[in-house]
């Protein structure tokens, strides 16, 4: 077991260098894409930071708590889709047929799918996420490593996220406006404190729309530095990927192919 983890490990290594590699033969491209990204979340920051701090929506947070909350969102998003590009494109995949590629190689199909891009953006999701908490939070050395922990847990949810609203072409037909939205959903909810929302909201931020575990949880940890709710992250996290991984697969066997023909170097 520990063997084929290692082996899979190094699978994704090796993607990740060919990734980087590839992107960095456009830097100019990647550069301004990752750029546009940190400003357009810094915008969104501010707005958020001057509305909390003129209206006392929730009692007891000020701009350190709502840093928190976007730089741990943002940073679990980049993360998860810089590393896992394909995973955003998995539904127009599947709907063009485009898997018959990854079909040939050897090793689990997902892995090689979602490990297959790289996608610019994200990357200035991530750092942006990480000078966020590090300029306005100004953690010490426990927070930090914390920190740094919750935003891979929540990269890991979203990860499992996109594969299993991709995942939903295999019986919708064309699942992309779904998936999509469902995703834009998960982030809108987790952009603010689930002390918002009570009843049924509350509840489906816990299930449809795990918002609570991308940023309810990890910002309680990090205020209370709590490992309790640090668990409940990553345990709210391993369940999004084994569910994402039963759909997949299960609806991997309605899959028709597209018949391409492409060559790949």
């Amino acid at each position: 077991m520990f063997d084929k983890l290692k082996n899979y490990l190094a699978l994704a290594a090796a993607y990740v260098r060919f990734n980087v590699k590839s992107q960095l033969e456009y830097r100019t491209a990647f550069i301004s894409q990752a750029v546009a990204m940190f400003i357009n979340d810094c915008a969104w920051l501010a707005y958020f930071i001057m509305l909390f701090d003129r209206f006392p929506i929730v009692r007891g947070w000020h701009a350190p708590d709502v840093a928190t909350l976007w730089a741990v969102t943002a940073a679990g998003f980049g993360i998860g889709h810089c590393l896992f590009g394909n995973s955003l494109a998995l539904a127009r995949i599947i709907t063009n047929g485009e898997l018959d590629t990854w079909l040939l190689y050897p090793r689990a199909l997902l892995p090689h799918v979602v490990l297959g891009r790289m996608n610019a953006s994200s990357f200035g999701d991530a750092v942006f996420g990480y000078v966020v908490y590090f300029l306005i939070v100004r953690p010490d050395l426990p927070h930090m490593v914390l920190f740094t922990s919750l935003t891979f847990s929540v990269a890991l949810l979203f990860l499992g996220f996109s594969v299993l609203t991709g995942s939903l072409s295999f019986y919708v037909g064309n699942g992309e406006s779904l998936s999509e939205g469902w995703r834009n959903a998960l982030i809108a909810f987790s952009t603010y404190p689930t002390e918002l929302f009570d009843g049924k909201v509350k509840l489906l931020l816990f299930t449809l729309i795990p918002a609570a575990f991308v940023s309810g949880f990890p910002v309680e940890a990090l205020q209370k530095m709590s490992l309790l709710h640090a668990a409940y992250s990553l345990g709210g996290a391993l369940t999004m990927v084994t569910v994402a991984v039963f759909v997949f697969h299960h609806g991997l066997k309605r899959y028709e192919s597209g018949n391409m023909v492409a060559l790949r170097g």
